[in-house]
């Protein structure tokens, strides 16, 4: 072992700094380098091997990922959607719909995890935008730092709050309560809120200003032709100028050719189009198609964005189809496919892609989060189980009560939670494993060891000495915003599980330096590790919004530079004074 030849605290320094190194470069996945990091702790000796392992049982991992089952379970209700577009007034001006919709989506992921928050609501700001003559982009960034803020106020919105709540548990003994984080949280959500809604998405660039209300997102789509007529080209332009439709290409065996000059169509023929319209809109105004309706019973159309690790990357457009047993179809594909000009079912998805799915909307939900797919919008009205939705709340109002009022462990009770929803039939079992971001549990798994070592071999008692050696003589309002802001500001070069993981046991250290309350300062960790609002690369929710909302990077510190001093302003004040007299 390489502790017998150089200190402990200087061997877990240098794995946490190369770590933070290997996060900020981007070349390696963050769960992969949570591996590498665990990995150089065993050898260097500051990670036993049996506590390497002991992060993938840690209860808060098992919250975290019992809590994503039961949060996408919610999802497929459609009951949260189905509420926050009845809520939502078609008629107001655009800043109360505005007002209305972050409100409903910071309430959601105060009690779900703030990826689903966000998929639920994404669909109704597309469409508060476009029904209020705006670009989606005035919408979206706001959703995600809506859906991020209200993560702050319970202990199960998001996996930091419960890595630092097993934190405190084993250094103090006691969790964090389900409702601790919630008086901060909420004052931090109400200031938050009124920036946004205000002043906020007046700062954001408008690129793509819907040019009239009902306009949808361009759709590339291919249809197959009637190969027993003939078809003038004049002809078929005519039918499809009805929907704004223009032709591409006319597709013989799958690649682009000139238009026959005989107009004879042949076995395999297909038109690749371009249009705003639905895909059932366009086959219903011409003539000269051969497939099957687009639109059956039961179906709706969703557009939804491919997610980075989406295992449909790489592979063509019938993948859908064949992954799902040919009860879901691509009907349409994002403009990058207009440049291809060759058949959908040849062109290689990417990450980033859009793709407009036809089926069940059952189906379509489950094949989404098996599939790491984020509905970014949708026309149709999604059909509301009404018993599944009932039996899914009741369950998960109950998975809250026994945290609360019987105080049994989250990880129990969430896991015996998803139990019950599979054991019901509300969720298939494929459909829960595939809800688990698996990406996430390795990288807290892997991650939770080696935080721990950094403060069983005394290296965050080194660091918190030096932090704690700056901010002695300073006020406690000083001290919490200085933690706060430097967690955020770790939160901005890596994810915000290892900031988490890392500034807890720093803050636990720098509290008696600073004559602190423990709580008041891993609740400033806790505030700071949800709110990058600086980057698109620290929150998975700035990452998902950042293509519908064709945003660049320095876009986001046009709206997150305020938002972040507010945050941090409002924190501090609130935790001095709910600690400072204790």
């Amino acid at each position: 072992m390489l502790t017998s030849f150089f200190p402990a605290p200087i061997l877990c320094s240098l794995i946490l700094i190369g770590s933070l190194v290997l996060f900020m470069s981007g070349k390696l996945r963050p769960d992969a380098v949570a591996l590498i990091a665990l990995f150089a702790g065993v050898i260097a000796g500051v990670v036993t091997p049996r506590a390497a392992l002991e992060g993938f049982g840690d209860p808060a991992v098992v919250a975290v990922a019992a809590v994503m089952v039961v949060g996408q379970a919610l999802q497929m209700t459609g009951i949260a959607g189905w509420v926050a577009r009845a809520l939502i007034p078609e008629k107001a001006a655009f800043t109360v719909r505005l007002a209305m919709l972050l409100t409903g989506a910071c309430l959601l992921s105060a009690f779900m995890n703030h990826v689903a928050a966000l998929i639920i609501t994404m669909p109704l700001a597309t469409e508060v935008a476009r029904t209020s003559r705006k670009s989606p982009g005035l919408v979206l960034m706001p959703l995600s730092f809506a859906t991020m803020i209200g993560g702050m106020t319970t202990l199960i919105a998001t996996p930091p709050n419960m890595i630092l709540s097993s934190i405190r548990q084993g250094a103090l003994g006691q969790p964090f309560g389900f409702f601790t984080m919630t008086p901060v949280g909420l004052a931090v959500c109400a200031v938050g809120l009124l920036y946004l809604t205000l002043i906020g998405w007046r700062l954001l660039p408008q690129r793509a200003r819907a040019e009239q209300s009902d306009d949808a997102p361009w759709r590339v789509m291919e249809f197959p032709l009637d190969a027993r007529r003939v078809l003038e080209r004049d002809e078929a332009a005519r039918q499809l100028r009805r929907t704004r439709t223009r032709i591409l290409a006319f597709l013989r065996g799958g690649r682009p050719i000139r238009w026959p000059r005989t107009h004879r169509l042949k076995s395999g023929d297909s038109l690749l189009l371009l249009s705003r319209a639905l895909p059932a809109e366009v086959h219903d105004s011409i003539d000269f198609n051969r497939g099957r309706p687009v639109a059956e019973p039961g179906h709706v159309t969703a557009g939804l964005m491919v997610t980075h690790g989406s295992p449909l990357i790489g592979r063509t457009h019938d993948a859908v189809a064949a992954q799902s047993n040919g009860g879901l179809h691509v009907v349409a594909a994002g403009p990058r496919a207009s440049s291809v000009r060759s058949s959908l079912d040849s062109v290689p998805i990417e990450s980033g892609d859009q793709l407009f799915i036809s089926g069940p909307p059952d189906a379509i939900a489950v094949f989404a989060a098996n599939t790491r797919l984020v509905e970014i919008d949708r026309r149709d009205s999604i059909p509301v189980d009404l018993r599944k939705a009932a039996l899914t709340l009741g369950i998960f109002a109950c998975a809250i009560a026994t945290v609360i009022l019987l105080h049994v462990p989250p990880a129990i009770s969430f896991l015996g939670a998803a139990a019950l929803i599979t054991t019901f039939r509300l969720m298939s079992v494929e459909a829960a494993y595939g809800a688990v971001n698996w990406s996430i549990i390795v990288l807290l798994a892997a991650m939770i060891p080696v935080g721990a070592s950094f403060a069983s071999t005394g290296a965050a008692a080194y660091a918190a000495q030096f932090v704690g050696g700056l901010l002695q003589h300073t006020p406690l309002i000083a001290a919490i915003a200085a933690v706060c802001a430097l967690t955020l500001m770790l939160s901005i070069l890596i994810h915000n599980a290892p900031a988490a993981i890392i500034m807890g046991p720093i803050a636990l250290q720098i509290a008696p330096v600073v004559h602190a309350q423990p709580d008041a300062l891993l609740l400033a960790v806790l505030i700071g590790a949800s709110c990058d609002f600086l980057t698109p690369i620290g929150h998975e929710n700035n990452l998902i919004v950042m293509e519908p909302g064709g945003y660049r990077f320095a876009d986001y510190s046009r709206l997150g530079a305020g938002m972040s001093v507010l945050v941090i302003l409002t924190a501090s004040v609130v935790l001095s004074l709910q600690y400072g007299h204790s």
